[in-house]
């Protein structure tokens, strides 16, 4: 059986994603601050895994970290070349799944940031992103990734939103299998073309795990340290993200054989 792939739904959304999501994103750039403040101004290069477009790439890029970016969507990887031949900052985009991913030499730091790690199509597909995430690191060196944990797939899973900017308009319908820990959203795209609409449709699909299976899939990859951080103080202004919905994960790859904290 053909393995499933990642981020089957981004190939409408990925190009209005910026204009649609970009709001979203301080939540997140202030638990990277907070998070990797005193990680940052040792990392020589990184890696920022499903990097959408390549805004928090280029960000690190900004810094003048030696920066790599990896998505599996093929258009979200188009945008973020097209992004930083803009900006003029050095970014090396690879299109590839996060569960086999090959980097050209190990990193100090992977990020993997706005619950992307959870996208995976099956619950056991944690330990291929977690094995090959140590692989394509130093050793020493760190993951720092968010995840939607069940009270979040509980809260805002199973609802209906809509976001509307200039000529675009976005509807999500979302949905929840709590016995499988999974959940998935309907997207509608309004798209104005001339007096028109169009009508795009697609599926995002995501899976949960406990902090426990967290733990043994990067313990068992050879990490040796995990901190979590509940995302909620992030997220001050969203009451959506309520304590418990959402955690921030920072792990430690082993430079020796040892056994996470």
């Amino acid at each position: 059986m053909a393995r499933k792939s990642i981020h089957t739904g981004y190939r409408h959304l990925a190009q209005y994603y910026d204009q649609l999501l970009s709001s979203l994103r301080a939540p997140m750039d202030v638990a990277r601050r907070q998070v990797l403040g005193r990680i940052l101004p040792q990392v020589v290069s990184a890696c920022d895994l499903a990097c959408g477009t390549g805004t928090t790439a280029l960000a690190l890029a900004r810094k003048g970290i030696r920066m790599f970016a990896v998505d599996s969507s093929r258009a979200m990887c188009r945008l973020a070349r097209q992004k930083a031949r803009r900006t003029g900052l050095p970014l090396r985009v690879l299109c590839a799944d996060m569960r086999k991913f090959r980097l050209p030499e190990p990193v100090d730091l992977i990020t993997c940031e706005f619950d992307a790690l959870n996208h995976v199509p099956r619950k056991a597909d944690l330990q291929m992103v977690a094995k090959a995430v140590a692989q394509a690191l130093k050793p020493g060196g760190y993951f720092f990734f968010d995840v939607n944990n069940r009270s979040g797939f509980e809260r805002y899973w199973s609802g209906t939103f809509w976001i509307e900017r200039r000529g675009v308009v976005l509807v999500m319908r979302g949905r929840h299998d709590a016995k499988h820990d999974r959940a998935w959203t309907d997207i509608e795209l309004f798209i104005r073309e001339g007096k028109l609409w169009r009508r795009r449709h697609e599926r995002v699909e995501e899976v949960c795990w406990s902090r426990d299976e967290i733990r043994r899939a990067l313990r068992e990859a050879g990490f040796d340290r995990l901190r979590a951080w509940d995302a909620a103080p992030f997220f001050k202004n969203d009451p959506m993200i309520r304590p418990g919905c959402r955690t921030v994960y920072l792990a430690r790859k082993s430079s020796a054989t040892k056994h996470l904290e």
